[in-house]
C-alpha cells in the first residue's frame, strides 16, 4: 500500500468531482472454479483499490457525499477463518490504513443503500463487470440485470477517468517495477526460442517469473507462433525453425500495477531476409510513434502516423500500391494491421476498460471511427502528462480476411493481392512498448527490451 494519506486525498479530490447522493463501490469477492473453496487468484476490482489500497475480498466503500464521510463495510474474520489463513486484520485496523474512521459489518452496505434510495438519494456506481457484483447491485438497487450498465453514474465514471488516467510519479515507480519483471520475462522467452521447444513451455516460464516477482501476469501470456491471430492464447506448436514467434505478456506487481509488451522473434535466432524487411517496417512504426508522443498530440494521429509508416513501407515491397495517405484514408491499410495503435495501461493492462473504452479513450472532442480496423482503436483523445500509453503498431497477414477482401474485390487499387499469395504463412509481427506521456514529450518505461534484428539476434544466440 501508498501512504495512507494518499487514499484520503483520491477520496477528497473525487468527492469534489460530484454532487450529492452516495457512491458506492463494492470489492470484489472470492470467485469459484469448480466448488466454493477453491477459488481463482483473487483479483481485487481496481478502482475500489485505488480509493483503499485494500486487496481483501469482501468488503465494500460507501462515500457520502453529503457528510463527506468514508465508510468501510466488512466483517471481522473468525477463528474458523484464522485456523486456516492466520491471523487476520479487524476491519478498524484495515480502514486506518487507508484513512477511513467509520467502519460497518458487511450486511449494513445493503440496508444503507436501500434507506438512502428511499430518502430519495441519488446512488451512484460504475458499471460492474463480474456477475457476482452483478447480483449483489441487483439485488440492493433493484434494477434488472440488462441496465445495470446502462444506468451506471456517468458522473461517476467520468470523475474516476479523470483522476485516474494521470498518474502520480509513485505510481509511475509501481509500473516500473511491472515493466522490469517484463524485461525478465521477454528475454527469457528470447533465450528459451529454440526449435523442438513447445510454445507452453516459454508461457509456463514466463507466468512463473511474474509469480515470482511477487505478483502474477497482467494478461494470459500471448505467445504463438501463429502470430497473425491477434490474441492467440494456444500455446500446444511445437516451435520449427523459419517461423516468427510472438511473444506479448506482462506483469501485474502486488499493487495491481502492470506491465504490457509485445515481441516478435525468429525461431532459432535469425530472421530471413524477407522477415527482417517486414520487421523493419513495424520497428520504423514504433520508434516513429514512440518518437511522436508528447501532450496536445491526438492519440489517433499518432495512430494514423503508425498506418502510413507500414503502408509506405508495404508499398515499397510491392504487398500495396498507389499513395500511402489515400490507402490509409480509404482503409487499406487495416488489412495489414486491423487493430489500434494502444491503449492505457495502469491498474489494469486496458486501464479502467470496465468504465466503457469509449469514456476512457474518447471525449467530446474526439470521436470512434465505424471504419473497420480503425473503429478498434481503444485510444483516440488528447495526451497529458502522466498519462501511460501503450505503443504498438503490428503487421499481419491473416489468410481467411486475405482471402475474403480478394473475393470481394476491396481496395484492389492499393492492395497486390497476387503477392500476397506469397505471404499467407508468414504469421504475424507486433512491436510494442510502455509511454509515459511526460511535459515534453515520452518515456519508454522500463529496461529497454532488445527489439532491433542486431539486438534480437544477439541476445538469441
Amino acid at each position: 500500500m501508498f501512504l495512507k494519506e494518499i487514499y484520503t486525498q483520491r477520496r477528497d479530490a473525487l468527492m469534489s468531482k460530484i454532487k450529492g447522493g452516495l457512491l458506492i463501490l463494492p470489492g470484489n469477492t472470492e470467485s469459484s472454479m469448480n466448488y466454493p473453496s477453491n477459488t481463482y487468484h483473487f483479483r481485487q476490482d481496481s478502482s475500489f483499490s485505488y480509493f483503499t489500497g485494500l486487496e481483501i475480498p469482501n468488503l465494500a466503500l460507501i462515500i457520502d457525499l453529503d457528510s463527506k464521510v468514508s465508510t468501510l463495510y466488512g466483517d471481522d474474520f473468525e477463528i474458523d477463518d484464522i485456523i486456516w489463513m492466520g491471523p487476520q486484520p479487524s476491519i478498524v485496523d484495515l480502514a486506518s490504513t487507508c484513512g477511513i474512521k467509520s467502519t460497518a459489518a458487511y450486511g449494513d452496505f445493503e440496508k444503507v443503500i436501500k434507506e438512502a434510495a428511499l430518502a430519495g438519494k441519488t446512488i451512484h456506481y460504475l458499471p460492474p463487470y463480474r456477475g457476482e457484483t452483478k447480483i449483489q447491485l441487483n439485488a440492493i438497487l433493484g434494477i434488472p440485470f440488462d441496465l445495470l450498465k446502462e444506468k451506471a453514474s456517468m458522473e461517476f465514471i467520468k470523475a474516476v477517468v479523470s483522476l485516474r488516467e494521470v498518474k502520480h510519479p509513485y505510481e509511475i515507480e509501481q509500473i516500473e517495477k511491472a515493466c522490469h519483471t517484463g524485461y525478465k520475462m521477454h528475454t527469457s522467452a528470447m533465450k528459451l526460442c529454440n526449435p523442438g521447444v513447445y510454445e507452453r513451455e516459454i508461457a509456463g516460464v514466463l507466468e512463473g517469473i511474474a509469480i515470482g516477482d511477487g505478483g502474477c501476469v497482467s494478461f494470459p501470456v500471448i505467445l504463438s507462433q501463429h502470430g497473425e491471430t491477434l490474441h492467440n492464447h494456444d500455446h500446444s506448436q511445437k516451435l520449427e525453425t523459419g517461423k516468427l514467434l510472438l511473444i506479448d505478456c506482462g506483469a501485474e506487481n502486488g499493487q495491481n500495477y502492470c506491465s504490457d509488451n509485445t515481441r516478435t522473434v525468429p525461431v532459432g535466432g535469425k530472421f530471413s531476409p524477407i522477415q527482417k524487411t517486414i520487421y523493419e517496417i513495424a520497428l520504423k512504426a514504433n520508434m516513429d510513434c514512440i518518437a511522436a508522443v508528447k501532450p496536445g498530440v491526438k492519440f489517433i494521429d499518432v495512430h494514423f502516423l503508425a498506418c502510413k509508416v507500414i503502408a509506405e513501407g508495404l508499398i515499397k515491397q510491392g504487398l500495396m500500391k498507389g499513395d500511402a495517405d489515400a490507402a490509409v484514408k480509404a482503409g487499406a491499410h487495416t488489412l495489414f494491421m486491423p487493430h489500434g495503435l494502444g491503449h492505457m495501461m495502469g491498474m489494469d493492462v486496458h486501464d479502467m476498460e470496465n468504465l466503457g473504452e469509449d469514456n476512457v479513450g474518447y471525449d467530446s472532442n474526439t470521436t470512434r471511427s465505424d471504419q473497420f480496423g480503425t473503429a478498434y482503436v481503444r485510444l483516440g483523445k488528447e495526451l497529458k502528462p502522466g498519462f501511460v500509453v501503450t505503443i504498438e503498431p503490428g503487421i499481419y497477414f491473416i489468410p481467411t480476411l486475405i482471402d475474403i477482401w480478394k473475393k470481394e474485390g476491396k481496395h484492389t487499387e492499393f492492395i497486390n493481392y497476387d503477392k500476397l499469395e506469397e505471404f499467407k504463412t508468414f504469421g504475424g509481427i507486433r512491436i510494442e512498448d510502455d509511454v509515459l506521456v511526460t511535459e515534453n514529450g515520452g518515456r519508454v518505461l522500463g529496461t529497454p527490451i532488445p527489439k532491433t534484428v542486431a539486438e534480437i539476434e544477439e541476445i538469441m544466440k
